[in-house]
């Protein structure tokens, strides 16, 4: 367990260093609640990024599928609905719901699916 979150962390970290490469500005990383967490928000012109990261070094699409199943969706939809209402300065901004996946076999270093999904209704 301990290894995995070591790779885990150094995922996040390459991440970040992307989303920042990219011109993102982060605004937090690992932000909980007691019901989820958001590994990485970040921000760029008018749209706040929340955004899950998964380092996947031996995965496939079958294990992303997997790993950032419903449940996992609606968790994040939720952690960030309470992230907005109390940060409200972001209340202008777009809202968009990422993935970054980190050393998949087959894919970028680091590969970023803007739009992974959406809320649900």
């Amino acid at each position: 367990m301990k290894n995995t979150k070591i790779v885990g962390n150094a995922g996040e970290d390459r991440a970040a260093s992307f989303m920042a490469s990219l011109g993102y500005s982060i605004v937090a990383r690992n932000w909980r609640t007691r019901n989820g967490e958001i590994d990485i928000i970040a921000s760029k012109d008018d749209v706040l990024v929340f955004a899950e990261v998964k380092t996947l070094p031996s995965g496939n699409m079958e294990t992303l599928s997997h790993e950032l199943g419903k449940r996992k969706q609606k968790r994040i939809v939720e952690t960030a609905k309470f992230f907005l209402a109390n940060n409200r300065e972001y209340n202008d901004s777009k809202v968009r719901f990422d993935a970054l996946i980190v050393d998949m076999p087959g894919f970028p270093p680091v590969y970023h699916i803007q739009d992974a999904f959406a809320e649900f209704v």
